[in-house]
């Protein structure tokens, strides 16, 4: 298989797709497993983190659906292609996560009012919360590390927060796993312990969806490439023969694609034709460079006098 096939967006929704169904499946064994857990083992963190658990199914499903209209190539409506339908996705993801965990931490703050401020017990959890979260723990960590590969090897930054939102999904078990256990050993007076696992849960969920919506804001609000990455393409195009003067630059991102318009100098006595075949060589060293798929317009000068 070679590189332009790999790049295309038809493979890359393909595997982002077969990586997504996988995660889907988990994630609903996954859901059912721990609400029946919480629910009969008496934890509030385990249901929290059941809820958990169905936000990353709901986004699987958002997902999968995306994939269809990011595969689609270009069409008259869509000139660049569909790739901000995946940055669109990235911040529902984000978005999810983000109020998935302002409700974890509201819930968990108001049952932790209730054993201090009105003295109300809560109840012992059971041995199969506990179990449950280790099973949590495991499954997601595994789930992640196989999504994060996927993800990076494509270049999807949708699957990547994806695998993202699994690894939130691993920590906030470690967090109920500590909680469940100190109120199992404690008893009555290690009860608080269970909603206090649930708020640490959030702040996780927080911080994961804060770095998703960041990125993927920023690139729906046009963000330029890093500066390193312009330096870099900048210095393709003083390496081609007969370029000169690169300048106004201007990048940005649509899904895995970047998009470049740049202004060079030519020799006054070029012709047309040579003049274009300096701009098809920088053209194919920064498509081998950033995939076949980069968008470039070179706007051609005169050198000056």
């Amino acid at each position: 298989m070679d590189k332009t096939e790999i790049n295309s967006d038809e493979f890359r929704a393909k595997r982002a797709s077969h990586v997504t169904w996988a995660g889907l499946f988990v994630n609903l064994a996954l859901t059912s497993f721990k609400l029946f857990a919480g629910i009969f083992g008496r934890s509030e963190a385990m249901i929290a983190d059941a809820i958990h658990s169905l936000s990353d199914f709901i986004t699987d499903i958002i997902l999968l659906l995306s994939l269809k209209i990011i595969k689609k190539p270009s069409d008259k409506d869509h000139d660049y292609g569909h790739g901000k339908f995946e940055t669109l996705v990235t911040t529902i993801i984000g978005l999810t996560l983000f109020f998935v965990g302002i409700g974890i931490l509201y819930t968990g703050g108001k049952n932790i009012y209730s054993v201090i401020i009105l003295k109300n017990p809560l109840p012992t959890p059971g041995i199969i919360a506990l179990i449950a979260a280790v099973v949590s723990i495991t499954t997601k960590e595994l789930l992640y590390r196989y999504t994060i590969t996927i993800g990076a090897k494509i270049k999807s930054q949708a699957v990547i927060a994806n695998a993202w939102d699994h690894r939130a999904d691993a920590f906030s078990s470690i967090g109920v796993l500590f909680g469940i256990g100190g109120a199992i050993l404690l008893g009555q007076k290690g009860t608080i312990l269970d909603p206090l696992a649930a708020i640490i849960v959030s702040f996780f969920i927080l911080k994961a969806a804060y770095v998703i919506l960041i990125g993927s804001i920023n690139e729906l609000l046009e963000e330029s490439l890093d500066e390193k990455t312009e330096d870099e393409i900048v210095g393709i195009v003083k390496t081609t023969s007969g370029a000169k003067d690169p300048h106004n630059l201007k990048t940005r991102k649509i899904g895995n694609k970047i998009v470049i318009d740049i202004h060079i100098r030519v020799c006054r006595t070029l012709s047309i034709i040579e003049a274009h075949n300096i701009n098809t060589e920088i053209e194919n060293k920064i498509k081998g460079r950033y995939g076949e798929g980069t968008i470039i317009n070179i706007h051609t000068e005169p050198e000056k006098l």
